[in-house]
């Protein structure tokens, strides 16, 4: 009789620890799911039937800035433009490559100029030759739909570039 309680107390104490052991493992796994805002911040959505010709549009993605410029007719077609209709958009990361320093745009030399080192890129995004950054501004991933860029996800003009190897 002595023998069947302690077996009995044995396995209550195994099954309280076998479950107790479960839910530490669930409420671990939870804390290293990402946080729904954190999910939210994956994609952002850019109307670009407001962009202006050679004016420079700021966006922020996985908190990142984003270019976005309109280019104009006189400024020279690149395949990294993203094209819509009749319309090219330059669209980068807006992190210089040398020391990750956000260029000015200038809008007169259409160029994108890093102060901190003397960097230009110019309005596709690649850098400026015998300067300090070693390679042009990142594209982030993108997808078309209709007049609306949405970054964060991969579409097959984005594929395209990466296949290409146009950006990263």
């Amino acid at each position: 009789m002595e023998n069947e309680r302690r077996d009995f107390m044995g396995m209550a104490l195994g099954a309280c620890a076998a479950v107790g052991g479960v839910g530490a493992l669930y409420a671990a796994k939870r804390t290293w799911d990402p946080l729904p805002s954190v999910k939210a911040a994956g994609f952002t959505t850019v109307d670009l039937s407001v962009a202006k010709p050679n004016e420079l549009m700021v966006e922020k993605w996985r908190g990142k800035p984003i270019f976005i410029l309109k280019k104009t007719a006189e400024m020279k077609a690149n395949d990294r433009d993203i094209v819509i209709g009749s319309d090219r958009y330059h669209v980068s990361i807006g992190l210089c490559t040398h020391l990750g320093c956000i260029p000015a745009y200038k809008k007169d030399t259409k160029t994108f100029f890093c102060a901190c080192h003397g960097g230009v890129f110019d309005a596709s995004g690649i850098n400026e030759p015998n300067l300090p950054p070693p390679s042009p501004l990142e594209i982030p991933p993108y997808k078309i739909a209709g007049t609306t860029l949405i970054l964060g996800e991969s579409g097959p003009e984005y594929k395209k570039m990466l296949d290409a190897g146009l950006t990263v």
